[in-house]
């Protein structure tokens, strides 16, 4: 078998990679990859190019086409769903697993209200591709008590889902209790990743490993596949997760960094030492009916450090979401 020539074909041998863009062009030039993960912010980001007037215009019109059928959302919160979705349809045939939308983070603390949008985001793939096979459809949900109650009917119903925004054992223990298909730790705060400067905690490598740990000790199926990276050193020692989500900039840098035998013999991944710490796994926790219990660990949790994080990532995705109708607004929804 030949060796891997780049970081990216490294990476490869160890883990599944999915790339966290909407753009075409990243998804054809360094695939393949498995799934197409976004958010609002990738969204909202990938709207401002040009080349995406006429989506925007579409989206908008096919809105108002469709405002009879969805009565209970604004036209607003349509055109911008339909431009998200019009998005990921461009992309999968780019990928072979997934799409990934985000349901409106608006709704994180509202169970019923995600519930909805989830079912409204999976319709409209449907009213725009009626061949579209829609079981390609990962949601992503934030991972409040809330969102995470939202994936259980969800996926009892035979909607994927993805935990989204988590940075506890606590919000990955309940995602496995509610069958989420996939977490996405957020190795780092979303705050690094919008404000310029900020550094914030360190790295959160060790839930990671620990959550992966957690599901194989346990026999659950959900996936770990950690977010928000900054850079490629972060990305190689995570090598050997089940999947990770990498931004454009940093694919183009792993494609265009060689490696030589000696880093391949002594890949410095943390996913090689987990028996050291297969002794720190507890037992299986059972929060899905105990919300009380959840939310005390949640407290617990760094003494509500990482709750915090949880809460400040919501509300970066809100202000994004708040972004997002001002743009379809000034395009003329109302």
């Amino acid at each position: 078998m030949t060796s891997p020539t780049s970081l990216l074909a490294l990476l490869r041998s160890r883990t599944t990679v999915d790339c966290d863009t909407l753009d075409v062009d990243v998804a054809t030039s360094l695939g393949p990859f498995q799934d197409c993960t976004s958010n609002q912010a990738i969204a909202f980001n990938e709207l401002q190019e040009s080349q995406h007037e006429a989506l925007l215009q579409s989206s908008i019109d096919l809105a108002r086409k469709l405002a009879g059928d969805f009565e209970k959302v604004s036209l607003t919160e349509l055109a911008i769903e339909i431009s998200m979705v019009s998005l990921s349809l461009r992309m999968a045939p780019h990928v072979k697993g997934f799409v990934h939308v985000q349901t409106n983070p608006s709704y994180s603390y509202s169970t019923s209200k995600t519930i909805e949008n989830a079912r409204r985001i999976l319709d409209l793939f449907k009213h725009i591709d009626r061949d579209f096979d829609t079981s390609r459809v990962c949601l992503k949900v934030p991972s409040t008590w809330e969102g995470l109650q939202a994936c259980r009917t969800l996926q009892a119903t035979g909607i994927t889902t993805l935990a989204t925004t988590l940075f506890t054992l606590a919000q990955a223990a309940l995602a496995g209790n509610v069958g989420c298909h996939y977490i996405a730790p957020y190795l780092n705060e979303l705050r690094v990743q919008t404000e310029p400067g900020y550094k914030g905690d360190a790295p959160l490598f060790e839930l990671c490993v620990a959550a992966q740990t957690y599901y194989k000790h346990h026999s659950l199926s959900t996936k770990v596949l950690p977010a928000s990276l900054t850079s490629i050193d972060e990305i190689m020692l995570l090598a050997g997760v089940d999947h990770i989500t990498i931004a454009p900039k940093l694919l183009r840098e792993l494609a265009s960094t060689k490696v030589d035998p000696s880093y391949i013999a002594n890949l410095p991944s943390l996913f090689d030492e987990v028996k050291t710490i297969a002794d720190k796994i507890p037992p299986k926790l059972a929060f899905a009916d105990n919300e009380d219990a959840f939310r005390l660990a949640m407290t617990r949790d760094s003494n509500g450090g990482n709750e915090g994080k949880l809460i400040q990532a919501i509300n970066i995705f809100c202000d994004v979401q708040l972004k997002m109708e001002a743009m379809m607004r000034e395009r003329g929804t109302v």
